[in-house]
């Protein structure tokens, strides 16, 4: 009975996936009958989650589509659109669906994840972009969906739509695949609780958390959580109260005292063990730094005439062996903050840093 029900009409309706035919169909009709933009917070997801419907042709009716269009070698948008349908395998716009101006929509969801391994060492984070048409499938109804999936910004959408790439989110090729699909499913089921759109029971939950964040709900045990997971419990209960309580006072003013929070968060990683360094550094200056940091001697190989940020792989590996690993608290300047954490502890305090905005990044 679930197989039949699942297929009927052909639908692409997997009763256990959050990613059907049923949950996108119940996204789309928001965005058509209430409000064709969303922008808000997931926990665990950098930065805000955006989900926008786009219109052929009315998305791309103004100067700058129509110079990327031009620059594609193409005349038009339902080309474009029909270069999309020829990669999906949809039908493609008919000579007389042009004359007749009809509209074609798709959503297009964009998140960040953290970078696979390869991409670590020039990426905190990366983003991914998700572009869904709706097509019909042994139907003249509308019933199905394809994805389209890139990673990256769009700084020509145009040409940057055109390089997507048809996917199948159950069989992710590359490592940033696997990331980014995963974290599709949990960003649907994010989407859903914001709308407030009733997922079947059937369906097997990413998560089985309130995935909506709120600034309400974040907490002084929180920044204190936060300290001593970046001190790795190697601090003291007064210093941690202080230093929570100011942390904490400075984030409820939001971002009108920003230079004022940064500075908290320097005086912050000043009372911990922890290494402020200028960009370039040698290996020498690590392995001094870092044995200083963890309380005992830290050797590494490394080939000869290795510097800076290509010291981290090596770094790491000497670390791993010792279940630790090398963090940096993001100074958006030209230096790095490092401090060195328990490997069992990372995720939380990446999941922290989201909630504290106290910007820390794996290497």
């Amino acid at each position: 009975m679930k197989n039949f029900f699942s297929n009927l009409f052909g639908r692409n309706n997997d009763p256990e996936s959050i990613v059907s035919f049923d949950i996108i169909n119940s996204i789309y009709s928001y965005l058509v009958n209430e409000q064709s933009k969303l922008e808000f917070k997931i926990k665990g997801i950098h930065e805000n989650v955006f989900v926008n419907m786009y219109s052929f042709p009315n998305s791309f009716d103004y100067d700058e589509p129509r110079k990327e269009i031009k620059e594609a070698g193409l005349n038009n948008s339902y080309e474009v659109l029909n270069e999309l349908y020829k990669k999906l395998n949809i039908g493609l716009v008919s000579e007389e669906e042009v004359s007749k101006e009809l509209e074609f929509d798709y959503i297009h969801i964009e998140f960040y994840t953290k970078p696979s391994p390869e991409m670590k060492s020039h990426l905190n984070y990366v983003l991914h972009n998700f572009m869904i048409f709706f097509c019909c499938t042994n139907s003249l109804e509308t019933n199905d969906f394809r994805i389209l999936h890139k990673t990256g910004h769009f700084f020509n959408y145009t040409k940057s739509l055109l390089e997507a790439e048809y996917i199948d989110i159950k069989t992710p090729v590359t490592d940033i695949q696997k990331i980014g699909f995963k974290e599709f499913e949990k960003v649907i089921q994010g989407i859903c609780q914001y709308l407030k759109i009733e997922i079947p029971e059937s369906i097997v939950l990413p998560s089985q958390e309130n995935l909506l964040f709120d600034e309400n709900d974040v907490t002084i045990e929180d920044f204190e959580e936060f300290i001593q997971l970046v001190a790795r419990q190697d601090v003291e209960e007064k210093l941690v109260k202080k230093q929570a309580k100011k942390l904490f006072k400075n984030y409820k003013k939001g971002a009108a005292n920003y230079h004022a929070s940064v500075d908290g968060h320097f005086d912050f990683f000043e009372s911990v063990d922890c290494w402020n360094s200028d960009w370039k550094f040698d290996p020498e200056d690590a392995e001094y730094f870092i044995s200083d940091m963890i309380g005992q001697d830290l050797n590494f190989e490394y080939p000869e005439e290795t510097y800076s940020h290509n010291l981290f792989p090596y770094i790491q590996s000497a670390l791993e062996k010792l279940d630790l690993e090398l963090m940096t608290y993001d100074t958006h300047g030209d230096n790095y903050l490092f401090f060195v954490a328990n490997k069992k502890d990372v995720d939380r305090i990446l999941e922290l840093s989201e909630l504290t905005k106290i910007e820390v990044n794996q290497l």
